[in-house]
């Protein structure tokens, strides 16, 4: 029988994130510091409206486009954080979580060859998922020297005729990077210069300490060439629901709806009937999980930094990112010992991009006690070997 496995497809490494899952999953009294999704529960007044929902028989097929009424309270929750408004019915789109976003978003615009630049350390799906939908993904690295913020200078560097797109991703997963309004303002002038479109992924718009989160498309003149995306997963506890947005331009939308519709049809109806109804009842449980992802933060960080594992502070997510030099290991023997010898789970740095190679991902998304388990475990580790 003949090959039929695309060769794009054969072509795609697995995920080095799962690798280690799968792995801590055969073992006993594991703490995880490597999923990266909250160990809260989904709130009160949206759990029960999920109830509720089933309960009533919502069980159908919602508009393509999302629940109207939730799309009118998105655009009105939008401008409440950011000060920029979208039309409910042609610029926001109801998806399966942000995945399924970034997934229309590349596909509607991008042609065989266009080229998209993606700064990375960065989420393990966009280099994959701008080679499925037929582009050459551009990666460029960004440094512990800068925080881990993209320079304007680098993506210059790597513009092409060819260039049509920049995948951004902050609050940025892996790092806990935030972005400065002064390095974004520089990027939008380069888009503008370039005739670029954003793609900027802000699931963790929510999850930022001491710091602001810039909105890119409230950025002069970029609200036209900007496709945000974002969702609740994160901030509000709900990743098994699968609930995300995409908010920008009506005619690339409108495409990406074209899409959505021929592979999904609609997201989770009690999904999105949840949110609608505990969209805005649901902040002081944000706002008790932000403050405790920085207690947590605050803990793991300096823990890290006690043991002479340099970590940089991460502003935004709910990850630490620390650099494992004085280990003399490289990220993927570290985090496999790790493993092995203490029961800490942590991702190897290079799952993220050859920039994360020397580095390791951490996520304090899990209880203050087990994360201070970890670390006197850690300390063993480290003592043990030298």
């Amino acid at each position: 029988m003949r090959d039929f496995i695309a060769q794009r497809v054969r072509a795609i490494p697995p995920s080095g994130i799962r690798r280690f899952f799968d792995i801590a999953a055969t073992m006993d009294d594991v703490i995880s510091l490597g999923i990266g999704e909250p160990d809260f529960v989904t709130p009160p007044a949206l759990l029960n409206a999920g109830i509720q929902s089933l309960q009533r028989g919502s069980t159908h097929y919602t508009s393509n486009s999302g629940i109207y009424e939730l799309r009118v309270a998105l655009s009105r929750y939008i401008a409440r954080l950011y000060g920029i408004e979208y039309h409910p019915e042609r610029e926001l789109l109801i998806t399966v979580g942000v995945s399924e976003a970034l997934y229309l978003a590349l596909n509607a615009i991008l042609d065989p060859g266009d080229e998209v630049i993606v700064p990375e350390p960065c989420f393990v799906a966009y280099m994959p998922e701008v080679t499925l939908a037929g582009g050459i993904p551009v990666p460029i690295p960004t440094y512990m020297a800068d925080d881990f913020q993209v320079t304007a200078e680098r993506i210059a560097e790597k513009i092409t005729p060819r260039t049509k797109a920049l995948l951004i991703g902050y609050p940025n997963n892996p790092t806990g990077a935030v972005m400065s309004r002064e390095r974004l303002l520089e990027i939008a002038q380069l888009a503008e210069k370039h005739d670029l479109l954003v793609i900027s992924d802000e699931i963790y718009d929510r999850l930022v300490y001491g710091v602001p989160h810039v909105q890119f498309a409230t950025l002069p003149n970029m609200r036209e060439r900007t496709i945000v995306l974002s969702g609740f997963s994160k901030s509000h506890a709900m990743t098994g629901w699968r609930i995300g947005y995409a908010a920008g331009n009506a005619e690339i939308i409108a495409m990406m709806r074209k899409i959505h519709q021929y592979t999904i049809m609609s997201a989770p109806t009690t999904a999105q009937e949840a949110l609608l109804a505990a969209l805005e009842q649901s902040e002081a449980d944000v706002e008790a999980m932000r403050a405790e992802y920085d207690r947590r933060r605050k803990l793991i960080v300096s823990g890290f930094n006690a043991l002479g594992l340099t970590c940089f502070e991460p502003r935004g997510a709910f990850y630490a990112f620390p650099n494992i030099a004085a280990s003399g290991m490289d990220d993927n023997t570290f985090a496999e010992l790790l493993l092995q010898e203490e029961r800490v789970a942590m991702v190897p740095g290079s799952a993220f991009g050859p920039s994360g190679a020397g580095f390791v991902r951490a996520s304090y998304a899990t209880a203050y006690e087990k994360i201070e388990q970890a670390l006197e475990r850690l300390a063993r580790f480290l003592q043990r070997h030298g």
